[in-house]
């Protein structure tokens, strides 16, 4: 089984959701103040999203289009980085490339979830210019965007399922017999815990990922008692929006600092 330098932190792993976006950085996310905070605060695993622009560059940002979260508007698509690079998040950050937050933060690990097809050989040509395969993941809601990641940057590069590799990770947890193993592919399981009516994350499921050396890692969970009882399930890591309250668990678990930035 490969281990993935990535993964080699003890657990659990806490991931700070798009950075450390409250109180005075609220509207900030996918910033790189919200990763600098984050980090600041003791995180070391920081997830985000790219998309690519019209002339390739991978920029750190979680829609499609600008409009939300920027003062800018209209598709990243079809836009250059020379358009691009001045539009401020909520007004007061810049938009930052992929290579910029690798660059500021180079003790942080980034969960990255690659979130259109035309971005996908931008990201592995920054990953392999960088040499970043040992700090960052890649991601996706596709598991043909995933395969055609997976077949670019080749083994070194760590992936969480897609949405059918999960769910053939799901039915092997109810029947264990089901020969699916072709279809599981990835070293996490990057799922919410409810999925509409279906409950995803369960004893079964965590049982059969550790069983087949896959890490469960639930999102977005901001909830303190909801964090308590997944740990206490056995999920590997947890993705929220409030850091502060995941650290306040971890704290009181003794479970802080072991994986975490100092």
């Amino acid at each position: 089984m490969q281990v993935f330098p990535y993964l080699a932190d003890p657990l659990p792993r806490a991931f700070a959701h798009r950075g450390w976006h409250l109180d005075e950085l609220a509207g900030l996310e996918n910033s790189l103040p919200a990763f600098r905070r984050a980090c600041a605060e003791g995180y070391r695993y920081l997830e985000t999203d790219v998309h690519a622009t019209a002339d390739g560059v991978v920029v750190v940002h979680h829609d499609p289009s600008l409009d939300r979260t920027t003062d800018g508007s209209g598709l990243i698509a079809s836009q250059t980085w020379a358009q691009l690079k001045h539009v401020k998040v909520g007004g007061e950050a810049p938009l930052s490339r992929l290579e910029d937050v690798l660059e500021e933060l180079p003790g942080a690990r980034f969960n990255v979830d690659v979130k259109a097809d035309r971005a996908v050989q931008p990201f592995v040509d920054v990953l392999e210019r960088m040499g970043a395969h040992d700090r960052v993941a890649a991601a996706a809601f596709s598991d043909a965007r995933l395969v055609r990641l997976r077949k670019l940057a080749g083994p070194k590069l760590v992936t969480a399922m897609g949405p059918r590799s999960a769910f053939a990770l799901w039915v092997r947890g109810k029947l264990p017999l089901l020969p699916l193993g072709r279809l599981v592919l990835g070293a996490m399981a990057q799922v919410p815990v409810r999925q509409g009516a279906l409950r995803v994350v369960d004893k079964a499921f965590v049982s059969m990922a550790g069983r087949s050396g896959i890490e469960v890692h639930t999102w977005t969970i901001d909830d303190p008692a909801e964090m308590r009882m997944l740990l206490d399930l056995g999920v590997h890591g947890i993705v929220t929006d409030r850091p502060d309250l995941l650290r306040e668990v971890l704290l009181e678990r003794g479970k802080w600092g072991q994986s975490q930035a100092s």
